[in-house]
């Protein structure tokens, strides 16, 4: 399952995967109950492939996150969302050091924690870019080198 098919909805609690299309809107079924539901296009929604976090540097992608936690911790889960702050913040200072402590919350490291660990849950650990993704950076990339070897 791919993170774009997996949805965060503000207002609700934890993690939805994309079902089918609707006229008004989208099925998602639940990560948690697997209850499904229609969701409407007021509702905000939000791609976990299209979610990306402030570091010192530039954004990340919370796929990138995600990998760097199973990399870092295996199958273990994160500190649970109700862990301690002083737990969830040397947890994400552990995974991604450079964050941008002013703009990035310890609201948004307890979700991440949360959303790691449901996705664990339901067995979703492939945090790799998807193959169209892939090729499309593959493709860049030679025209990049050529572009630098030129301009030396």
């Amino acid at each position: 399952m791919d993170l774009k098919d997996i949805m965060s909805i503000s207002g609700k609690p934890g993690l939805y995967r994309n079902v089918a299309q609707s006229k008004t809107g989208i099925i998602v079924e639940s990560l948690i109950d697997n209850k499904r539901f229609q969701a409407f296009a007021s509702d905000k929604i939000s791609a976990l492939g299209e979610i990306s976090i402030y570091t010192d540097t530039e954004d990340m992608p919370l796929r990138e996150v995600f990998r760097l936690i199973r990399e870092k911790y295996a199958d273990q889960e994160a500190p649970d969302s109700k862990a301690t702050d002083k737990q969830i913040v040397e947890f994400f200072e552990s995974v991604v050091a450079n964050y941008d402590k002013e703009r990035f919350y310890l609201s948004h490291m307890r979700k991440i924690a949360g959303w790691y660990n449901l996705l664990l849950k339901n067995g979703v650990t492939d945090f790799s870019e998807p193959a169209e993704e892939a090729a499309a950076a593959e493709n860049e990339s030679p025209g990049s080198a050529l572009d630098q070897a030129a301009a030396e």
